[in-house]
Parts: structure tokens; sequence; C-alpha cells
């Protein structure tokens, strides 16, 4: 009878709470989960929000998950992975990504050789537990892209029928740190050729302190596929651009891709929000409304190095839509 009673005062809760949901009111505690950059979360159908993303130390693969995206904040992290003591999977565990893929989990991740810290490449794990905190997790090898250079922040998605991967990678001349690629995959692990760039770091917004594209991440919507990317260095020049295409175009052709100017999202003082980026998208509880997760930090002198200071927190916010169907990141609004 207590239980009974429990139960149905906890719906009473929800219903009493409804109205201001429906209406697009989403108050998430900021930061969702504290020190965590490159935040990725899957909505997955067990109704978990699951949560991964670069731990300050560089030394491992955390997941945690809640039924809520301000539940997040509190779970209990569970490390599923940790780098090697030496060899190719040593060091600089960068920017890990959750998926499940044709009924397997799959996490994407950087790492680099513990004696060669930025000979960092794109690796992969997977799992076919049913609760992807459980594991085992496999080492599933190291994406093979035609040419061998700097790679990281893979990231799949799938669109009428076939499924693509969308990396950051030197490129061949070394003209610039990374640039975003696109191929299609033959498996969740692997890609065939030909391999497509999307967007180079030209414009001067993308180039302060280094020539950087990187950080994908895909929301299709309202006849349109788009990528958002991050740009610059990790301090307070980071930023948000967007690329975007028609759904039904080839996405494969370079020519149907069209690319912001201007960034998108960018530090605002005012705000206290300084270096958003490295972005991923999720839906609220409602199951409508599109979220965008991201980091930033809340100060713009660093305690350190951009990668030394650790407070890049993971935050959480709507994402908005025009009257002509193009995403609104509200520049000027506060989390």
């Amino acid at each position: 009878m207590t239980s009974l009673l429990f139960r149905v005062l906890g719906t009473l809760v929800l219903l009493a709470a409804w109205p201001a949901l429906a209406d697009g009111d989403f108050p998430y505690h900021n930061p969702i989960v504290e020190q965590r950059a490159d935040p990725w979360i899957h909505k997955h159908t067990d109704g978990y929000y699951y949560f991964i993303g670069t731990a300050p130390e560089f030394d491992r693969i955390e997941l945690r998950r809640a039924k809520t995206i301000n539940g997040l904040r509190e779970a209990s992290a569970k490390v599923i992975w940790r780098k090697h003591a030496g060899g190719e999977l040593g060091a600089n565990i960068w920017a890990p990504e959750l998926h499940f893929i044709d009924g397997q989990w799959v996490i994407y991740y950087a790492a680099a050789p513990a004696d060669k810290p930025f000979l960092i490449r794109m690796h992969t794990l997977t799992s076919n537990a049913v609760n992807p905190m459980d594991g085992p997790w496999v080492e599933a090898g190291q994406i093979q892209t035609p040419w061998d250079s700097f790679s990281l922040d893979a990231t799949s998605f799938s669109h009428k029928g076939k499924r693509y991967l969308i990396w950051a990678q030197k490129d061949k001349a070394e003209s610039y740190n990374s640039a975003l690629y696109m191929a299609e995959q033959t498996s969740a692990t692997t890609i065939k050729e030909p391999v497509i760039t999307l967007t180079e770091p030209t414009l001067d917004w993308e180039t302060i302190g280094y020539k950087v594209n990187e950080g994908a991440a895909v929301i299709k919507k309202h006849g349109r596929v788009f990528v958002t990317y991050s740009a610059s260095a990790t301090d307070h020049n980071y930023a948000m651009g967007m690329l975007w295409a028609d759904v039904d175009a080839d996405l494969m052709d370079p020519s149907v891709w069209h690319k912001s100017p201007t960034p998108v999202f960018a530090t605002n003082a005012e705000l206290k929000r300084f270096g958003p980026g490295h972005n991923s998208f999720t839906v609220a509880e409602d199951g409508v409304t599109d979220l965008m997760i991201y980091h930033a930090r809340d100060y713009r002198e660093l305690k350190g190095t951009p990668l030394t200071d650790p407070n890049r927190n993971a935050r959480a916010r709507e994402l908005g839509w025009d009257d002509q169907g193009m995403p609104v990141f509200n520049q000027t609004q506060d989390d």
C-alpha cells in the first residue's frame, strides 16, 4: 500500500510539471556534469540518457546514465576502459562517443602511444551487452583512413539506408591541424573510399591559435542534414560553426554542402560562457524538444594551458528553430 501511494504521488508530481515541460521550459541545472569536455549523450530505447566525455586526466573512459538530464550530475560514473601502461593506447584518451549501431554498442575515441602522446589516431570499442554500463567491452581496433596522420573525433550517423563517418584529420599537405572529412561506412568500425572534405579551417575565426575544424555532430530536421563543428584553439577562442545540406542531396557530393561564414555559437563574456564547443545533440524528456550538449568554461584566464585546465564543464540548452527551418542557438541567452 505504501509503495502504491508513492507511485501515485510521483505520477501526480510529473503531471503537475508537464505543462511547463510542454511549453519548452526545461530547467537544466548546468553544468550537468563538471570537468567533462567533449560531452556526448545517447538517449536509448530503455529510457536512459547515457553520458560520456573526456576525463581531464585523459586516462580512461567512463559511462554514467540517468532517466533525466539533471540526473546525470549525481549519477555514478563507471570506468569501462582504461589506457594501457604502454603501447599505442597509452596516452591522450580524448573525445569518446557512444553509439548503438546494428544492435551493438560502439565507442569511438582518440588515443596515442604512451611514448608519442600526440601521435593521435581514432580507435573503437564494442560491446554486445544490453546495458553498456555492464560490458564487457572489446578493443575493436583503429579506424583506418586512406592516409595516416593526426585524426580524432569520429562520429557516425545514418541517412537513407547508408551510414556515414565524419572525423577530423590533418590534411596530406599538413597545411593545417585538422579538417573534417566524411566517408561511407562498411561497418561500425570501418570506412570505404572515396573520402570527401566537408570543411577546412580557412576562415579567420577558425584559425585562432590553431587551424582546426573538429568535433562534428549531426542533427537532421526540416528537410536538411546539419553538421556542427568546433574551431580554433580550445581556450576562449573556441567556437562552433555549421554546415548543412538538403536531405535529398547526395551527401558524398561536396558541392551540396553549405557553410556558415560566421560562428553559430561562441564566447559570451557577459554570460561567463567561454570557449563553447564540441557539442552533441539529444532530445529532452518530452521526447520532442531538441537539446544541444556542449562544454565551456565559466572564466577566460586559463589555469594552466587549454589541455591542463580541467574546467571544461558539460552543459545543456534547448535548441530553437526559426521559420525557415534553421537552428537557433540563442547566442545571447544563458542556459
